[in-house]
C-alpha cells in the first residue's frame, strides 16, 4: 500500500521526460493563467505487483481448421485435434478443455487410453504425446520422436498399454504406453508382404486387432494390400491383393469378416475363410450407365461396420458420391439394411466416428449415434430414430456462422439482463432436433462460488449482433440482432457504382452498449449507426433517419512551421459552433458530372414495420455522400442515456445528436473544434465552387485515394476472418517488425480504425506537392516533431478517435461539474465541449441542448485511445445513465412514468465532483492523470517508446482501479491509478496481428478476450485472484468409472471361437523376449511441463500418488542412464580383459631376458 500525496500550487510536479508543464513533456496549454487553489490529494493505492499474473482462462468456438476426433465410450468424452497444434476436450456443458502442442504441429490422430484419464496424439512432426487428463489442466506426460520414419497410422487396443505405430515406410513398431519406448518387436514391410512382390505396399493406412483373436493384427497398406499379421509367430496368415487403394477398414464384431472402402467409390467385404477375392462389391452410389458400365465415384475416405441385437448392422461411411454433378453438398451416408439414407452437410467432412455402447470390440456394437467433425462445425446424429435428427449442440460452435468483426465483453452486468435476454432469444431457436441429451455427457463441473453476470457481444460481417451469457467461464448464446431488417434490400449498382459497393454493407465495425439502460447502438461499415432500445413487447414503429453531411469544408492539412515546437494554446471562452448541418430525410440525387451527392449508402425502410419482442431500432443515422465522395468510416461513438445524446466522429470531424428529440446539435470538422486554440498550422480554406481547379492541390481529397481505400475498408474486417491455410509465411514476415508485418504503424492504424488517415507518401503521383523530409517506419518514434506528435502524423488527417460523456469542468473558471463531452484525436489532442441540457423532463424534450466548444486541454503522444474518470479518492466514477424503462408497456393515464437518472443531477454531482475530479488519459504511447478543473497534470508516463498501445481501458481489480493496456507488440501491461506505476507488463502475444488488434477488449474482474482464430475466442485472466482460483472453475474432465465387464461368451462360442484372452502382449512385446529398440529410431522427451503441472495441481492421497508416479518416472529415467553407463563400463572392461589375455599369451613362453 502506498501513499500519495501531491500539493498543488500552480506549478505541477516533474516527470521523467522532464516538467510537466514543459513542452517537452507534452503537457496541458503551458501555464495556467490564474494558479489553481491549493488542493491535497489523498489517494490509498492497494494494487500490488502481486496482485498480477496472466493466463489463459478458456476458450470458446469452434477449433480452426480440425484435423482430428476421438471419442472415449466410457467416459464419454470428446477430443477434436486442429492443424495448429491444439486439442479440445469436451464434455457435459461447462467441460471444455483447450490445450496446445508446443511444437504448433498439426494432429494427425488421437487415441483415448479408455476410461484411463489419458490421451495420446500424433502429430505431423512425428511425434507421439501423451496427455494426462486426470488434471483440470491436462499436461504431456511423455513424448517420442521419430526420427527415421513418419508416422501414418495409430492403433491402441482397448485395456492394452501397448501402441501400435504404422509408418509412412510400411513398417509397424509397438510403442508400450507406460514408459512411452519403443519395443524390440518391429513388422517390417519385407515381411508382412511376399517375398516376390517386387513393388513397395506404400504407408500403412490401417492397424486394428481381430475381434476373436488379440494375437492377430490387419494392417492396410494404401496402394490396396491388406495382411493379417500373426503376433505369436511373427509370420502373415494370409495377405490380399486388391486393385484399388485402400481407405479405411472396419470389422464385424464376431471377427469372421471385415469391410474396406476403396478410392473408387466401392465397399469390399471380405471373409477371412477365403482370402482370395471379396464376397461382395458394392458401389452405393455408382450407377449402371447406357453402355453397361459404372458411373466413376468419388472415393469413400472412411467406413464403419457396426451391429446390432435387434436390427440389421450399420454401414456408415462418407464420400463415394457419383462425378456426374458439380457443386454437390459433402454427404454422410447410413446404410441400415436394405435403406439407404444420405445426410448432406454445410461443409466438408473431415472425421466421424460411430459412438457405441460397449468399448469392447469382440461384443455386439449397438451404436446410438455419430459424431460428425466438418471443416467449420461440429454434429451428432441420433441413430436411434429412424428420421437421424441431429442433437442440439450445448457448446458455441457457431461463433463464426457468420465471419466475427468486432466485439465488447461486458462484466459484473445488471443480474436480471442475462435471464430477460434468454427469455427472449428462446423464442427463436432452432427446432427438429433429437430429444435425447447430448451424448456427449461426461466430465464435472460445478458453478463456482466467485461468479458474476458477464456478457459477451460480437459483430458480425452479416450485420448480425450475437449476446452470449459468459457467466463462469461458459459461454451460451442469449440472443441474436439482425442490424440488417432496418434497411431495405440493397439494388445491384451499374458502373463505378458497382465497383464502390461493399460486399457486406451491414458489416459491424463497433458496438455500444448500456447494459443499465438497456441502449444499444451499432457502428457499420456503410457510415451508418442504429440505436436500438430494449422492449419486452412487439410493437409496430416507423424507424426515423438522420442524415449528416460530415464533410471538410477546409483543408486541415498540418503544415511544418518555425514555431510548430511551440504551439500556442490560448483559454477558449464560450461560444457557438460554427458549422450546425442538419438534414432530415434530405433529397439527394446525382450531381451533372454523374457523382453521388448528399445521399445515403443504405436505404432506412420509410413504412411502419412490425417488430418483436428484444431490440427495437428506434433512430438511424447514416453519414451522406458529398460531390461523388463516399462518407468516411465512424472511427469513434460514444452514448449516454442519461443526457439523450450520442456523439459520433470520423477523420472529417465531430457531430453529436439529440436521439430524445431526434435532431443533429452539432456538426462540426476538427478544426472549428478549436477555436482560436489551435495549435498548429492550417491550409487556408479552399473553396468548395470551384473544385476542378483545386483539386491538384487538395491533398486529402478521398477521390484521390478511393480505390486503395476502399481496399482498407473491406480489409479491415476480412483481416479478421479470412480462413488462411499457408499462415507459417505470415507468421514470418509479422516476427521482422515489431508492429507484427505491417509496413508502417500508419498502416496497421488505417486498417485498424478503417479508413481514417492518408499521407502524401502513399500516393506520390496525386499530387504534385509533397513533403521535403519524409522519415522511415524505424525514425518515426524516435524522432518527434513536438512535444505531443509523432512525425509520422505530421501528414495525417486529424481524425476523431474517442469520445467520452461524462459529468466534468468545461473550463477552468467552473464551480460545479457540468455535462461535458471530451474528445480525443489522432493527433492527440484532447478537447473538451460543456454542454447544457435541461434536467425537468418536460423542458427536455422540447428545450435544446446547448453545446460550445472550449479548446484544447492538453496534448499526448499519438492518437488518443481511452478517458475515464476518478473521484478524489482513487474511485471510479460511472458515468450518468437512466434506468431502463419499457417504452411500449401500457402506462396509466393519470401517472405517465418519468425518466429515472442516475448520477446525473446537481445534488449528485455536487457529491461526487464538487471538489474537482481525476481524469485519466491514455494515447498510443503516453497516459496521463489531470486534476480538474484547473486541467494540471499530476502524473504521466510513457508507456512504450519502440511499439504503441492498440487497447487501453481503465478496469477494476481487487476492489481497486488500474489502467489496462494491449500494444501491437504483444505486451499486455497494467499500470496503478492516479500514479500510474507500473504493475505488470507481461510479453504475452508475440506475433500481433490485425484480428487480435481489433478484437482485443478488457474488462472488470481482471479478465480480457480477444479472436484467437477465425472460429474461436480467447479469454485471459491478468488478476492473481482469479489465476488463484481457476482450478475450481475448470471441469474435471476424468471422473472415476468402473470400467463395464466383457460379455460371458458362453463355452462352446470360447471353446471354438478361439482362445482370445490368452494372448500376453508383455511376454510378445517386452525387453525379455523382444529386446531394445534401435536408439536412433525414436528419442524419449520426458513431459517436464506436465509433471510440474502434476506437482502443482496435484493435491490430498491423489496428490501423492501423482508425486510418486513422478518420482518413479524420474527414478527410472536415472536408472536407464545408470544402465547405459554401467554397459558401457562392462564393455570397455571386457576390452581391456581380451588386450590383457592376448598380450599374458604372446609373452608367456618367453624368458625374462627376451621381454
Amino acid at each position: 500500500m502506498k501513499k500519495f500525496r501531491k500539493v498543488l500550487d500552480g506549478l505541477t510536479t516533474s516527470s521523467p521526460g522532464g516538467t510537466i508543464g514543459s513542452p517537452s513533456s507534452g503537457s496541458a496549454a503551458g501555464t495556467p493563467t490564474s494558479a489553481p487553489t491549493s488542493k491535497e490529494i489523498d489517494v490509498q493505492e492497494t494494487l500490488l505487483s502481486e496482485d498480477f499474473q496472466l493466463c489463459k482462462t478458456v476458450r470458446h468456438g469452434f477449433p480452426h481448421q480440425p484435423t482430428a476426433l476421438a471419442f472415449d465410450p466410457v467416459q464419454k468424452i470428446l477430443a477434436v485435434g486442429s492443424r495448429t497444434g491444439g486439442i479440445r476436450i469436451l464434455g457435459r456443458p461447462g467441460v471444455d478443455c483447450y490445450c496446445q502442442h508446443e511444437s504448433g504441429a498439426a494432429v494427425l490422430q488421437l487415441q483415448f487410453l479408455i476410461n484411463e484419464g489419458a490421451l495420446v496424439t500424433a502429430c505431423a512432426d512425428d511425434t507421439l504425446h501423451l496427455w494426462n487428463l486426470r488434471q483440470r489442466r491436462p499436461a504431456v506426460l511423455h513424448s517420442l520422436k521419430f526420427n527415421r520414419e513418419r508416422i501414418t497410422f495409430c492403433h491402441l487396443p482397448f485395456m492394452s498399454k501397448w501402441l501400435y505405430v504404422g509408418t509412412e515406410r510400411g513398417n509397424t513398431h509397438i510403442v508400450n504406453i507406460e514408459s512411452f519406448v519403443l519395443s524390440g518387436y518391429v513388422i517390417m514391410w519385407n515381411k508382412a508382404i511376399e517375398l516376390a512382390t517386387k513393388t513397395h505396399p506404400g504407408p500403412v493406412v490401417h492397424l486394428s486387432d481381430c475381434p476373436k483373436d488379440e494375437g492377430k493384427l490387419l494392417i492396410g497398406f494404401e496402394s490396396g494390400t491388406i495382411v493379417q499379421w500373426d503376433l505369436r509367430g511373427k509370420k502373415a496368415d494370409f495377405r490380399i491383393y486388391y486393385d484399388e487403394a485402400i481407405h479405411s477398414v472396419g470389422w464385424h464384431h464376431e471377427g469372421k469378416q471385415f469391410m474396406c472402402s476403396h478410392s473408387d467409390g466401392s465397399l469390399s467385404m471380405w471373409n477371412l475363410r477365403n482370402t482370395t477375392k471379396p464376397f461382395q462389391v458394392t458401389f452405393p452410389h455408382g450407377k449402371i450407365q447406357k453402355d453397361g458400365r459404372k458411373e466413376s465415384c468419388k472415393p469413400i475416405l472412411k467406413v464403419e461396420y457396426k451391429t446390432s441385437r435387434n436390427s440389421e448392422p450399420f454401414v456408415i461411411f462418407s464420400g463415394g458420391l457419383s462425378y456426374d454433378k458439380a457443386g454437390r453438398r459433402p454427404t454422410l451416408t447410413i446404410m441400415h439394411g436394405k435403406a439407404i439414407t444420405v445426410l448432406e452437410m454445410d461443409y466438408p467432412i473431415v472425421e466421424f466416428m460411430a459412438l457405441c455402447e460397449t468399448p469392447y470390440n469382440n461384443e455386439v456394437q449397438e451404436p446410438y449415434a455419430v459424431a460428425v467433425l466438418l471443416e467449420k462445425d461440429l454434429i451428432v446424429v441420433d441413430l436411434t430414430q429412424s428420421n437421424f435428427p441431429v442433437f442440439e449442440n450445448p457448446y458455441p460452435m457457431d461463433i463464426h456462422e457468420s465471419p466475427v468483426t468486432c466485439t465488447a465483453y461486458f462484466a459484473d452486468c445488471p443480474p436480471d439482463i442475462i435471464p430477460i435476454l434468454y427469455s427472449i432469444g428462446a423464442k427463436h431457436k432452432k427446432t427438429g432436433y433429437s430429444h435425447k441429451e447430448w451424448p456427449v455427457a461426461g466430465g464435472l463441473w460445478t458453478l463456482g462460488s466467485n461468479t458474476y453476470p458477464e456478457i459477451i457481444v460480437t459483430g458480425h460481417a452479416d450485420g448480425s449482433i450475437k449476446f452470449w451469457d459468459a457467466s463462469a467461464i461458459t459461454l451460451q448464446m442469449l440472443y441474436k440482432l439482425k442490424t440488417s431488417k432496418a434497411f431495405e434490400k440493397p439494388k445491384p449498382a451499374e458502373g463505378r457504382a458497382a465497383e464502390m459497393v461493399e460486399e457486406d454493407p451491414f458489416a459491424v465495425q463497433m458496438v455500444s452498449w448500456c447494459p443499465h439502460s438497456r441502449i444499444f447502438c451499432v457502428v457499420g461499415i456503410s457510415a451508418h449507426i442504429i440505436l436500438y432500445r430494449f422492449s419486452k413487447y412487439e410493437a409496430n414503429t416507423q424507424i426515423v433517419s438522420l442524415e449528416v453531411r460530415l464533410q471538410c469544408e477546409t483543408e486541415d492539412v498540418i503544415t511544418p512551421s518555425e514555431n510548430e515546437n511551440n504551439p500556442c494554446f490560448s483559454e477558449c471562452g464560450s461560444h457557438s459552433p460554427q458549422a450546425h448541418h442538419q438534414h432530415l430525410a434530405s433529397p439527394g440525387g446525382v450531381t451533372p458530372e454523374g457523382n453521388k451527392d448528399s445521399v445515403p449508402c443504405l436505404k432506412v425502410k420509410d413504412r411502419m414495420v412490425r417488430v418483436p419482442p428484444g431490440y427495437q431500432a428506434e433512430l438511424v443515422i447514416q453519414l451522406l455522400w458529398a460531390d461523388g465522395e463516399p462518407p468516411q468510416q465512424i472511427t469513434s461513438l460514444d452514448i449516454n442515456s442519461a443526457y439523450g445524446l450520442l456523439a459520433l466522429g470520423n477523420c472529417n470531424g465531430l457531430a453529436v445528436v439529440d436521439f430524445l428529440q431526434k435532431t443533429i446539435l452539432l456538426c462540426v470538422s476538427t478544426l472549428d473544434l478549436y477555436g482560436a486554440a489551435d495549435p498548429y498550422q492550417r491550409l487556408t480554406r479552399s473553396p468548395r465552387r470551384n473544385r476542378q481547379s483545386t483539386s491538384e492541390f487538395c491533398m486529402r481529397g478521398l477521390s484521390n485515394f478511393y480505390s486503395d481505400s476502399k481496399k482498407r475498408i473491406r480489409t479491415s474486417y476480412q483481416s479478421l476472418t479470412e480462413l488462411s491455410d499457408n499462415q507459417q509465411s505470415v507468421d514470418m514476415e509479422r516476427s521482422k517488425s515489431p508492429t507484427s508485418g505491417y509496413a508502417s504503424r500508419r498502416a496497421m492504424l488505417q486498417q485498424f480504425h478503417g479508413v481514417t488517415m492518408y499521407s502524401h507518401d502513399e500516393h506520390p503521383t496525386s499530387a504534385p506537392y509533397c513533403w521535403s523530409e519524409r522519415e522511415s517506419r524505424e525514425n518515426s518514434f524516435s524522432r518527434s516533431r513536438s512535444s505531443s506528435v509523432c512525425s509520422i502524423d505530421r501528414d495525417t488527417k486529424e481524425a476523431i478517435t474517442t469520445l467520452q460523456f461524462g459529468e466534468s469542468y468545461g473550463r477552468k473558471s467552473d464551480a460545479m461539474p457540468t455535462p461535458c463531452l471530451w474528445v480525443g484525436t489522432s493527433l492527440g489532442v484532447v478537447l473538451l465541449v460543456p454542454m447544457s441540457i435541461p434536467t425537468d423532463q418536460e423542458e427536455r424534450t422540447e428545450e435544446p441542448v446547448t453545446i460550445g466548444p472550449s479548446g484544447t486541454v492538453l496534448m499526448l503522444k499519438g492518437s488518443v485511445l481511452r478517458f475515464s474518470f476518478l473521484d478524489c479518492t482513487g474511485a471510479l466514477l460511472q458515468s450518468p445513465h437512466e434506468v431502463w424503462r419499457d417504452v411500449n408497456a401500457s402506462e396509466e393515464p393519470d401517472r405517465p412514468r418519468r425518466r429515472k437518472l442516475v448520477n446525473f443531477s446537481p445534488s449528485s454531482s455536487q457529491d461526487n465532483c464538487g471538489e474537482g475530479h481525476l481524469a485519466v488519459v491514455c494515447s498510443e504511447k503516453q497516459a496521463k492523470v489531470l486534476l480538474m478543473p484547473s486541467q494540471s497534470c499530476l502524473f504521466v508516463h510513457n508507456i512504450t517508446e519502440s511499439s504503441f498501445v492498440l487497447r487501453a481501458d481503465v478496469v477494476s481489480v481487487c476492489n481497486s482501479v488500474c489502467l489496462a493496456c494491449f500494444c501491437a507488440n504483444g505486451h499486455v501491461m497494467t499500470l496503478s491509478l492516479p500514479s500510474l506505476r507500473p504493475l505488470m507488463d507481461v510479453n504475452y502475444l508475440p506475433l500481433t496481428d490485425m484480428r487480435i488488434a481489433r478484437t482485443f477488449c478488457f474488462t472488470n474482474g481482471g479478465q480480457a478476450l480477444y479472436l484467437s482464430s477465425p472460429t474461436e475466442i480467447q479469454r485471459i485472466t491478468y488478476s492473481q485472484e482469479m489465476c488463484d482460483n481457476l482450478q475450481e472453475m475448470l471441469g474435471e474432465l476424468f471422473t472415476p468409472i468402473e470400467t463395464p465387464e466383457a460379455q460371458n461368451r458362453g463355452f462352446l462360442k470360447g471353446f471354438f471361437g478361439g482362445n482370445s484372452h490368452s494372448f500376453d502382449r508383455e511376454e510378445l512385446f517386452g525387453e525379455a523376449s523382444a529386446g531394445k529398440a534401435s536408439r536412433s529410431l525414436a528419442q524419449h522427451i520426458p513431459g517436464q511441463a506436465g509433471m510440474e503441472g502434476m506437482k502443482v495441481a496435484a493435491s490430498g492421497v491423489m496428490g501423492d500418488l501423482a508425486r510418486a508416479r513422478v518420482a518413479l518416472d524420474e527414478r527410472g529415467q536415472r536408472l536407464g542412464e545408470l544402465e547405459d553407463r554401467t554397459a558401457l563400463m562392462m564393455t570397455s572392461a571386457e576390452t581391456f580383459s581380451k588386450h590383457a589375455h592376448e598380450l599374458m599369451l604372446k609373452c608367456k613362453d618367453k624368458k625374462w631376458y627376451q621381454l
